[in-house]
């Protein structure tokens, strides 16, 4: 037994972030051969021992065969399958994973179409269907008994005495932590494991095929019971259109449920007398794809995805219509039998009997499943323009509605030849073409100051007349100085003062202009901020560009508005001129242009990127803190896979490869300890007044009227213990 964390917390490891990695197998059959399909199921369960796996889940009486009708009954079948699976048994000692093994088995006189649940030499469990199939091709009623007519709740099986029922949730507990908290009284000390880590645990439930094809199948009474790996064993023959139906059935159970499904059905060699078979198997997160193999294949196959049982569990906790749906369904809950194990988790670095595997084994792992690096963007091209559609829609009508709702026609922006103000730009002008209005009704002012380049300045007038919307020039320098020689700034003698005070007067002026200009012409204010700048407090408060009557943009953050306008260039949205300048404003480095450079043209004298980092990576944290939760060594982990290597994942094929990125550990570290700092202790303040405007993305918003609600004086110090607590710097 383990006497501390640090034995065997890695941060490279998945296990260690609350991963639990799970395959499907579709092994190669012989009809009515228990011995030949036994030694291929331990083939496959070998291969899912290889990779590390925790579950492993074979097809609907694998052991078998299925579609052997009476054969079924016959004795000499019966005794080769338990001698099957009794060797299943002895040599899955050896192996990482929990088995879940289809077979015809015998108890009380009766014949079940059972699951049987094995793990490191012992039977957990054994599982009968629930629901057996009499119609159509299927008549199992005809050798099967289904799960309702077994009267006792164990059996004697192998010499031994094992839970039987539909009714288990197989709860996989790890010694080594409850060890470890046990001797620690909980304490946390470095090196060791989060505190929320799972550490390779989670609840499963097992049910058979027919089961999820039924209103109310078993596996959802288990996902209300805490199981969060819900495995089917099916086999599942084909016919035309049948597999789409499969795919709606396991993600559907997947999201209603909020947790992984896996599914199976059996491939070569299954009997073709009057059926045939496609070997397809399915693991969903939440009703996502994870994985899937490919159908009609010649061959045996595996499929292997790491389950998010951390991301499952903060979605239970956060919907509350699912914890309502277990408190209405308390009763068949307390039915719910639990059958806890001593879950020993994979040592990446060594094979099953502890030999050295792998050689680089502090090399962080690779997760089997896709980290997108945008999250707010994804990298499937055909999802990608399905959201960008919808998100400029939802923010076209939300500014329809206001405009409609006050009466006003009018809108005024500042457009500084940013990313921003030309996403908000796009909105009001696509806004006033759907409400039959002019474009002429876009109030456009680009307000130059004391450090706005020619290079912004000249996209500001490029992009207004491109769009064709009323467009001026304001400049803001004379009234600023009016504000420096009144509060008696250095400024106001030509003492090159640029300080904080400095850069908020102009913030403030080009605000105070916009409001005056709306109150005079009856218009009313389009906000320009993004949702990155309200999560890092990049922003002028009060009279600044944090407030406005409406912000288009509040929910939408800095990547996504980028791909917004990449979209728009790609799908030729406007003419050819707008499009230039749309891809100049792309190229044009993200800066506040409020300090005056040296002169030399090198650029503006600020960076946003150097000050507050990487708005891809900023993103990246906001999306998995805001949304899940997450632990930041989580954060940083999910980072390194998604970050740490520029030739590994998808890209968004129209980012140019020079934009194409790559961050090392140190660097996500250093970068996130800024994001937590800035998010959760001196920004809250800012979100707490943001103006009014439309929820766009599934990320959510910071709106403290929606998705969330935080205090103002809060402190990020256990944020920040976690981080460099248990992140290698």
């Amino acid at each position: 037994m383990a006497d501390s964390f640090s034995s065997f917390y890695n941060f490279n490891s998945f296990y260690s972030h609350g991963f639990v990695r799970v395959a499907v197998c579709v092994p190669n059959v012989r009809v009515a051969d228990p011995a030949f399909n036994t030694a291929h199921t331990l083939g496959l369960a070998a291969r899912a021992s290889d990779v590390r796996a925790a579950v492993a889940l074979f097809p609907e009486l694998g052991i078998s065969s299925y579609a052997i009708d009476d054969l079924l009954q016959q004795e000499a079948l019966l005794e080769g399958v338990q001698a099957g699976i009794g060797r299943i048994v002895e040599e899955s000692r050896q192996l990482t994973p929990v088995l879940l093994v289809g077979a015809p088995l015998r108890f009380e006189n009766r014949l079940f179409n059972c699951a049987t649940v094995i793990y490191r030499g012992h039977v957990l469990g054994i599982v009968p269907k629930t629901y057996l199939p009499s119609y159509r091709e299927f008549y199992e009623t005809r050798q099967f008994s289904a799960a309702r007519h077994a009267v006792g709740r164990e059996v004697q099986f192998l010499g031994k005495t094992v839970p039987f029922g539909n009714d288990l949730v197989f709860k996989a507990v790890s010694s080594r932590v409850e060890d470890a908290l046990e001797h620690q009284d909980g304490r946390l000390h470095s090196g060791q494991a989060p505190a929320g880590s799972a550490d390779g645990r989670f609840d499963l439930h097992v049910e058979i095929c027919e089961d999820v094809w039924t209103p109310i199948p078993p596996s959802s009474y288990a996902a209300l019971a805490g199981a969060t790996i819900l495995a089917n064993l099916s086999a599942s023959n084909i016919t035309i259109g049948k597999s789409h139906y499969r795919k709606d059935l396991c993600a559907s159970q997947s999201g209603k449920c909020i947790a992984a499904y896996l599914y199976s059905a059996a491939g070569p060699g299954e009997s073709t007398t009057d059926l045939a078979w496609d070997g397809h198997a399915l693991i969903y997160e939440d009703g996502e794809l994870l994985a899937e193999s490919e159908r009609f294949a010649d061959g045996e196959q595996i499929i292997i995805a790491d389950i998010d049982t951390e991301r499952l569990a903060q979605s239970r906790m956060r919907q509350t219509s699912f914890n309502d749906a277990a408190a209405l369904h308390r009763p068949q809950l307390e039915a719910v039998r639990t059958v806890p194990f001593d879950f020993q988790t994979p040592d990446l670095g060594t094979n099953a009997a502890g030999k050295d595997s792998n050689p680089c084994s502090q090399r962080i792992n690779r997760l089997q499943r896709k980290t997108e690096r945008f999250p707010f963007v994804p990298s499937d091209a055909v999802r990608r323009d399905e959201q960008a559609y919808e998100a400029y829609n939802i923010q076209v009508h939300g500014l329809m509605q206001r405009l409609r709702a006050t009466g006003i026609k009018k809108v005024v922006i500042g457009i500084s030849g940013g990313l921003d103000s030309t996403q908000a730009l796009i909105v009001a002008a696509r806004t006033m073409d759907r409400l039959k209005l002019p474009r002429a009704n876009v109030l456009a002012y680009t307000m130059p100051g004391f450090a706005t380049s020619s290079n912004t300045r000249s996209n500001a007038h490029r992009l207004m007349d491109a769009f064709g919307v009323s467009g001026h020039e304001l400049d803001i320098r004379p009234s600023a100085m009016q504000m420096f020689r009144d509060i008696g700034h250095p400024f106001a003698e030509e003492d090159p003062d640029y300080d904080i005070t400095f850069e908020n007067v102009q913030a403030g002026e080009r605000t105070s202009h916009l409001f005056r200009l709306a109150n005079y012409n009856d218009a009313l204010v389009l906000g320009t901020g993004d949702l990155s700048e309200l999560a890092l407090g990049w922003a002028t408060y009060g009279v600044g560009d944090q407030m406005s009557h409406y912000n288009v943009n509040a929910s939408v953050p800095k990547t996504l508005i980028q791909h917004l306008i990449r979209w728009v260039i790609a799908t030729s949205q406007f003419d050819d001129a707008a499009s230039t300048v749309l891809q100049s404003v792309l190229d044009t480095e993200i800066s506040p242009e409020l300090v005056p450079g040296d002169g030399s043209g090198g650029g503006p004298a600020q960076s946003t990127e150097d000050k507050i980092g990487p708005y891809e990576l900023q993103d990246f944290f906001l999306y998995y803190i805001s949304r899940y939760g997450f632990l930041p060594s989580k954060v940083a982990f999910l980072a390194l896979q998604a970050w740490g290597d520029r030739r590994q994942g998808m890209w968004p094929e129209f980012l140019p490869e020079h934009k194409r990125n790559q961050y090392d550990l140190p660097e996500i570290r250093k970068w996130l300890e800024l994001f937590l700092f800035r998010f959760f202790q001196i920004s809250q303040f800012k979100r707490t007044a943001v103006p009014n405007g439309p929820k766009v993305g599934s990320g959510g918003s910071l709106s403290p009227r929606g998705d969330w609600r935080a205090p103002s004086d809060s402190s990020a110090a256990a944020w920040l213990a976690e981080l460099r607590q248990n992140v290698p710097d």
